[in-house]
């Protein structure tokens, strides 16, 4: 059985105002570090420039049931799934990313991947909160 960590973050949205935001891959690059080079959209396949070069990235999950699980086509071709969902939490969200374990990876590889995929969450609530609090979010995408 693989090894894999919970990571998760409290988001004061509706889950709605996050998955139409976090899913939306032209919005990648202001919340996920690994893709702030950017991405593009050429003809259908969402490609971005990341520390391993380029890679595609497909969601896959039933973004309306929450579940924002997203395909990373490596330069290689090996496909990676990042599974990440968004639950209810009252009012609120909480966005939790499943990060596993790949084979061969080190405690401290395990750990810095952690740490960035931390962040990653924790800039997404920053985002959100800001657009909640300046009155810019979009109310018809509450639940």
């Amino acid at each position: 059985m693989s090894e894999f960590r919970h990571l998760d973050v409290e988001i004061a949205v509706p889950p709605r105002a996050v998955v139409n935001f976090a899913g939306d891959p032209a919005n990648l690059p202001r919340w996920a570090a690994g893709l702030a080079a950017g991405i593009e959209n050429d003809g259908g396949r969402w490609l971005a420039q990341s520390p391993m070069g380029a890679v595609e990235v497909r969601f896959v999950g039933d973004a309306s049931a929450g579940i924002l699980d997203h395909e990373v086509i490596l330069p290689g071709g090996e496909a990676v799934l990042n599974q990440f969902r968004i639950l209810r939490d009252g009012e609120h969200s909480l966005a939790v990313f499943h990060l596993r374990r790949a084979p061969g990876i080190t405690d401290a590889a395990f750990e810095a991947d952690a740490a960035a995929v931390q962040r990653d969450l924790e800039t997404l609530r920053e985002i959100l909160d800001d657009t909640r609090v300046a009155g810019r979010l979009d109310h018809s995408a509450a639940d």
